[in-house]
């Protein structure tokens, strides 16, 4: 049996691995793990792509060659997914060399990060003995996550107690990690150090019952990453085309006001919190999307994709 985190990454291999668009239905196909065709393998792609963008990786939407009515595709482009050798200098490394020998997570190499961003410097003989802090992986780490991404109850025992407890969140402070999340025993919210969790977390199938405070209402699927922040939420105006209406249209969800034009097209009206994300979410319609409003964020956006085109930043 196929877990969620595990048909997760094998959907993330074969997308980048695609050189043209794939259906869902051929996703289905290639991916281990999904439903039978019909309602619940569509819920559970969809529920699959959210999460992914929420990761920050980009999915691209394109209509998939020779299809009649069109059909939408997706695929991630290597060059959107994989970093770019940034060209640093000697020095540059040097002080990532530094900077990865401070704060080091148990269990992984900070040397295939390095050399991933151009090759393992030679500090001139310097040792670093140890690390400033270390982040250390915890057993309940795997499968809270996992029930976090699938909105399931968890069980476990804690200070001698059974309890049931909707996970809402994850976080390190201090040197330790700490569960978030309405605990049904006290029946309010309540923080757990994962070191005091005794014996094993299990995932008892059910649905979490309690949302996080703020969160989107059950059945909708995880939280837009461009909602995801503290700060006061700016309207975005965008405008998509007929052929990529439906899929804006599954992931933007209740919350876009809609403003259909003759041609298909349609305005969606987006609370956006963080631009970054949407950027990303924006970028993977291509040439069927565009920002209209604010006028500041489309400036930005043209900037950007003229720097990245590798010519000068302009005005737009």
């Amino acid at each position: 049996m196929v877990n969620k985190l595990e048909r997760l990454l094998n959907l993330t291999a074969v997308l980048l691995a695609t050189r043209r668009p794939l259906s869902a239905e051929d996703l289905r196909d290639r991916v281990e793990g999904y439903p039978p065709p019909g309602a619940a393998f569509h819920r559970a792609f969809e529920r699959d792509k959210d999460d992914l963008r929420v990761m920050g990786i980009p999915i691209r939407v394109e209509r998939v060659p020779a299809t009649d009515p069109p059909v939408d595709g997706y695929r991630i482009d290597p060059s959107d997914y994989y970093l770019p050798d940034p060209g640093l200098e000697a020095d540059e490394l040097a002080a990532l060399h530094l900077a990865s020998m401070a704060v080091r997570v148990d269990g992984l190499a900070d040397q295939e990060a390095l050399w991933k961003l151009g090759g393992v410097v030679d500090t001139g003989g310097a040792v670093v003995e140890q690390a400033v802090t270390s982040i250390p992986i915890d057993p309940a780490l795997v499968p809270l996550f996992q029930a976090i991404v699938d909105h399931r109850q968890v069980t476990f025992d804690y200070r001698g107690e059974a309890r049931t407890v909707d996970p809402w969140r994850l976080r390190f402070q201090r040197g330790r990690w700490y569960l978030t999340g309405f605990d049904h025993l006290r029946g309010d919210e309540r923080n757990y150090r994962l070191d005091r969790i005794d014996g094993p977390v299990e995932l008892t199938g059910g649905p979490v019952t309690h949302l996080r405070p703020g969160a989107a209402p059950t059945g909708s699927g995880p939280q837009p990453a461009w909602e995801l922040g503290d700060d006061e939420p700016v309207t975005a105006r965008l405008l998509v085309d007929a052929v990529a209406v439906a899929g804006a249209r599954r992931q933007l969800g209740a919350t876009a006001a809609e403003e259909p034009r003759p041609d298909g097209s349609v305005v969606f009206t987006v609370p956006v919190v963080n631009v970054e994300a949407f950027r990303t979410f924006l970028l993977g319609f291509l040439h069927r999307a565009e920002l209209l409003e604010p006028e500041a964020w489309r400036r930005d956006l043209v900037a950007w994709l003229e720097a990245v085109a590798g010519g000068a930043p302009g005005h737009g």
